[in-house]
C-alpha cells in the first residue's frame, strides 16, 4: 500500500471515530428530549433568524383541541395567539401568616402555548410545587427537555412549604410538548380538573379596587385580578413573546371580610425600575417576598418582585398604583378571543 493510500485510510478512520462520537454524545440528549426539541442549546436559544425574532402566528380553539385532550382539560386562547391552560392545587391547604390561601389567590399553576412564523411551538410555564417534589419534578423537566428558568416563592411563611418553578420549552409539534408537560405534572399531586360551581359574590370593593387601579379586575375562584402588561416587545429566545405572556403585572386580592382583603402580586420591571418600584412599595408596608427573573434570555431583561400584604382592599390598591405608575407597564385589556 502506497503512502498516500495509508494517510487516506488513516483519514478515513479518523472521520468515522469522530462521527460515532458525535453520536454517542447526541443520543442520551435526544433519548432525555423525546420528540420535544430541546430549548437549553445555544441554537435553540438564538431564534430562527439571528436578528430576526419569529413572530406569533393568529390560532383558533381548533387549533389547540389536541393539546387540550393530551392535557387533559381545557384551555383558553388569548387575543387569538396563545393557548392558556390552568391547573390549580386545589388539593393543597396553605396556610401563610396566618390566613388559608386559595388556589386563585397563590397556588395556580399555568402553562402556555404559542405557534410561530417559523412553525415551531413555545410553551412556557409557572408550575407550583411542593418542597417534597421539587426535585423529582425538575429531574422529570430535565429529561422531557424542557429547560427550567427559575425556582422561587410566592409566599413567605408559609406551611406547607411551597415553591414555584418556571419551565420554557419549544418544538415543531405543539401536541409532543404537550405530552411533555403531562409527564412533568405527573411527578406532581397536581388534581384533575374539578366540576365548575357557582362563586358566591366577593365581599370587596372591586369598583374601588379598579377606579384605584385604573384597570378592570375579574373575579375567579373567590379571588379578585388586575393584570398590567409591559409596553415594550418582549422576545425570549429570538421570539416574541404574545401581549401579556411572561411578563405581566398582576394583583390578586382574597376578601378577609370588612373591605379587608390579602394581597399577592408580581411586578414586571427592567432593571432601571426596580429600586423606585421597592421602596415605593415598602413606603406603604407592602411585604416583599422575592427578586428574580422568570426567564433566561428575555429582552429586555425582566425581573420580578412578588409581594405580600393585608389590608383594606383598595388602600392596598391605590399604594399599588403609585408602584405601577414608576414602570413602563399598562392595563391589560380584553384577554379572550
Amino acid at each position: 500500500m502506497s503512502r498516500g493510500q495509508q494517510q487516506d485510510r488513516r483519514a478515513g478512520a479518523l472521520m468515522e471515530r469522530r462521527r460515532l462520537l458525535a453520536g454517542a454524545v447526541l443520543v442520551p440528549v435526544m433519548a432525555g428530549a423525546g420528540v420535544v426539541a430541546a430549548s437549553s442549546g445555544a441554537s435553540a436559544l438564538s431564534g430562527p433568524v439571528k436578528g430576526r425574532p419569529a413572530k406569533p402566528v393568529p390560532t383558533t380553539e381548533t387549533d389547540w383541541q389536541s393539546v387540550a385532550a393530551t392535557l387533559g382539560r381545557a384551555g383558553t386562547l388569548i387575543r387569538g395567539e396563545y393557548h392558556h391552560t390552568a391547573f390549580p392545587r386545589t388539593d393543597l391547604h396553605v396556610v401563610s401568616q396566618g390566613i388559608t390561601v386559595r388556589p386563585a389567590l397563590a397556588l395556580g399553576s399555568h402553562v402556555s402555548f404559542v405557534r410561530y412564523s417559523d412553525g415551531m411551538t413555545m410553551t412556557m410555564g409557572d408550575l407550583v410545587v411542593t418542597e417534597c417534589e421539587l426535585q423529582p419534578f425538575s429531574d422529570a423537566v430535565h429529561a422531557q427537555g424542557f429547560t427550567q428558568t427559575a425556582i422561587h416563592k410566592h409566599l413567605l411563611a408559609q406551611n406547607p412549604d411551597i415553591w414555584w418553578t418556571h419551565i420554557h420549552g419549544h418544538g415543531p409539534d405543539p401536541v409532543a410538548l404537550a405530552r411533555g408537560v403531562r409527564t412533568i405534572l405527573d411527578h406532581t399531586d397536581t388534581p384533575p380538573p374539578a366540576r365548575q360551581s357557582v362563586a358566591p359574590p366577593l365581599e370587596l370593593d372591586t369598583a374601588g379596587i379598579d377606579a384605584a387601579l385604573g384597570v378592570k379586575g375579574t373575579s375567579d375562584g373567590g379571588v379578585y385580578s388586575c393584570v398590567f402588561v409591559r409596553r415594550e416587545t418582549v422576545t425570549d429566545g429570538g421570539r416574541v413573546l404574545p401581549s401579556g405572556l411572561g411578563a405581566t403585572t398582576s394583583f390578586n386580592f382574597q376578601p378577609l371580610g370588612d373591605g379587608r382583603a390579602a394581597l399577592n402580586g408580581d411586578f414586571a420591571m427592567v432593571a432601571g425600575e426596580v429600586q423606585k418600584v421597592l421602596k415605593a412599595l415598602r413606603r406603604c408596608g407592602i411585604d416583599l417576598i422575592e427578586l428574580h427573573n422568570h426567564g433566561l434570555t428575555d429582552e429586555p431583561r425582566l425581573f420580578f418582585t412578588h409581594v405580600w400584604a393585608v389590608d383594606d382592599a383598595v388602600r392596598l390598591a391605590r399604594a399599588l398604583r403609585a408602584a405601577v405608575d414608576l414602570t413602563n407597564n399598562a392595563p391589560a385589556t380584553d384577554t379572550t378571543g
